[in-house]
């Protein structure tokens, strides 16, 4: 159920971020941050429906550790795009605490299923 709510989340965000690159191509002007924070934002979703069908738990954690690694380049664009003016603080704070919270709860998912193997194997 956690997996489910963390990709419906996940979905929500990359609507958000595809909304973000439209307004940021079409009216900034803005094309390869743009394309660079639609990329690593909308991977996480498409991490977690691949890790949905994983091989096992260790290509179930690797998706997700791969997923957050999304999450932390994500953060970097948004960051950029913040301090150099093409989105304002209420936009960045949005996107910031969405990602922020996506990134808790992909830690959480892989400390589960990492603790889990680990009791496995004790």
């Amino acid at each position: 159920m956690k997996e489910s709510i963390l990709a419906e989340k996940a979905m929500d965000f990359a609507v958000k971020i595809v909304e973000l690159h439209k307004e940021l191509a079409q009216n900034k002007k803005e094309h390869q941050i743009a394309d660079q924070v639609k990329r690593s934002g909308t991977a996480i979703g498409a991490l977690l429906c691949e890790a949905k069908y994983a091989e096992s738990p260790a290509d179930f954690v690797h998706k997700m550790k791969i997923a957050l690694k999304e999450c932390h380049e994500t953060d970097y664009w948004l960051t950029l795009l913040y301090k150099t003016d093409y989105i304002n603080v209420e936009h960045f704070e949005d996107l910031s605490n969405k990602n922020i919270e996506l990134r808790k709860m992909l830690i959480s998912s892989i400390n589960t299923v990492q603790k889990k193997e680990e009791e496995k194997h004790s």
